[in-house]
């Protein structure tokens, strides 16, 4: 198939990935440089480079302003513009993503809508939920386009998918015509990559370029900037919000161990109805609530709240979203809460149906935002008895000093005790539990790897509790 003139059998910006007929993707990244390797990869086969840069590489290299861009425009064009037969509703913010847009696609597939799925938790073509090569929230472009094509394939007339930061901008979304874009909260993380909280606002404002309405949580200044900056650019705009009188909003709330209820507002249609979510925590009142104005901003048939409303109660939780995955004398939960924010919400969450202590694991990622890890001990201070402190996904950091780090944030006298190694912190905090604790397991949620220096070692937090579990907890 011919990409800008050029016939090609697949495109790649991994050099593993090459082979006779490939575009290459010359990018000059923070840790390898593509176009270094171009010269190379057209002598293992490749049939042209597309580059921002003269390489030097005469007719066989294709120049282009800006080559992330570019990639997912020939991504596109190589699948067959597989996005454009598909409806898309992209969720973007901080936290609450992953649960946001599955409970969207529970909603539409509930009322009878084939939905497709990708996001942190993985991707679901049309055939079930797996794990996103590399691991990231929102592919690379060649993955993400090939994804596209095979729900348009499968005859999906949704998709619903999360947008990171990141991929915002590296481009790998450009491009695309969402149906709605969902904005959630925007609190304090990936600054090592962004550098200010502007740059990461702005990083995600770049969605809403993208689609043909918005639907804004108000609960932050950031929401209530975002939508008054997307009215004033004249784009449909709806908000939602557990706080305050907006487009959707909730009163009455009332939080379980198990599950929250209250009463949704629909101002637009001057009507109220009573929800059940069967996931604890005030921040899933706000999820919910996207979930069900997101999808009744479809306009579809069988998309309206009272449909939306009855499939939500319908919805299972989420994998690695406040999980219990042992219930006995004690209980223990994991959670992916991995910012000063989200460990708030789930420690408050916990708090709500606590009977005893709380004992609070939890790690800070190595080779990110640095100054956010303080801020997580000061927060697990403050709602937690006592403090595990351990790794979670170190890469090549010292994981010590990651540990001190977070200690250095902790500043009141609540007992805590530090393990480099993770599973040695699970072991321990199992056997520090008394009757009726609940252990929070921070950080890792739906993972099932740990990234020490080069190495993704195999790390599931339910096999090890179960197992040492079932091999006695020593006291």
């Amino acid at each position: 198939m011919k990409v800008f003139g050029v016939e090609v059998s697949g495109i790649t910006d991994d050099t593993r990935s090459v082979c006779a007929g490939s575009l290459f993707v010359a990018i000059k990244g923070a840790n390898f440089d593509g176009e270094a390797a171009a010269a190379d990869m057209l002598g293992r086969g490749a049939a042209a480079v597309l580059t921002q840069r003269d390489l030097g590489l005469g007719e066989q290299q294709i120049l282009v302003p800006n080559v992330r861009l570019a990639y997912a425009q020939a991504a596109s064009e190589f699948y067959g513009r597989p996005a454009d037969k598909l409806k898309l509703i992209a969720v973007t913010g901080t936290n609450g993503k992953t649960t946001v847009a599955t409970l969207i696609k529970g909603i539409l597939e509930g009322n009878g809508h084939k939905c497709g799925f990708i996001g942190t938790t993985g991707y679901d073509t049309g055939d079930g939920m797996r794990e996103i090569p590399g691991g990231l929230t929102t592919p690379k472009q060649d993955e993400l386009y090939r994804l596209f094509a095979e729900m348009a394939e499968n005859r999906l007339p949704y998709c619903v998918m999360e947008a990171s930061s990141q991929a915002l901008e590296q481009f790998r979304i450009a491009g695309i015509s969402f149906e709605i874009g969902v904005f959630t909260n925007l609190t304090q993380d990936h600054l090592d990559w962004h550098g200010t909280m502007e740059n990461y606002y702005q990083a995600k404002k770049r969605l809403f370029s993208m689609c043909k309405a918005a639907l804004i949580c108000i609960d932050d200044d950031w929401g209530k900037r975002l939508s008054r900056e997307l009215a004033e650019e004249s784009l449909p705009v709806k908000t939602y919000s557990i706080g305050e009188v907006a487009d959707y909003y909730a009163v009455n709330i009332k939080t379980f161990s198990d599950c929250v209820s209250f009463w949704l507002s629909d101002e637009s249609a001057q009507k109220t109805y009573p929800v059940r979510f069967n996931m604890p925590g005030a921040f899933n009142v706000a999820n919910s609530i996207a979930a069900i104005a997101a999808t009744a901003m479809l306009s579809e048939r069988g998309l309206d709240a009272d449909n939306a409303v009855a499939a939500l109660e319908n919805c299972k939780g989420v994998r690695g979203r406040c999980e219990v995955i042992y219930s006995g004398e004690f209980t223990v939960i994991t959670d992916y809460a991995h910012t000063s924010d989200a460990l708030e919400k789930i420690l408050t969450c916990i708090r709500s149906f606590a009977q005893a202590r709380i004992i609070c694991l939890f790690g800070a990622a190595g080779e990110r935002d640095s100054d956010k890890r303080p801020l997580m001990g000061k927060i697990a201070a403050k709602y937690a008895d006592y403090l595990v402190i351990t790794s979670d996904n170190p890469r090549f950091e010292n994981p010590q000093s990651i540990i001190d780090n977070v200690v250095a944030g902790i500043g009141i006298a609540v007992p805590y005790s530090a393990f480099v190694k993770r599973e040695e912190a699970i072991a321990f905090a199992l056997s520090e539990a008394r009757e009726g604790d609940i252990i929070l397991l921070a950080g890792k949620g739906h993972e099932t790897t740990q990234v020490i220096g080069a190495l993704e070692e195999p790390f599931d937090e339910r096999k090890i509790v179960q197992e040492i579990v079932r091999g006695g907890v020593s006291k």
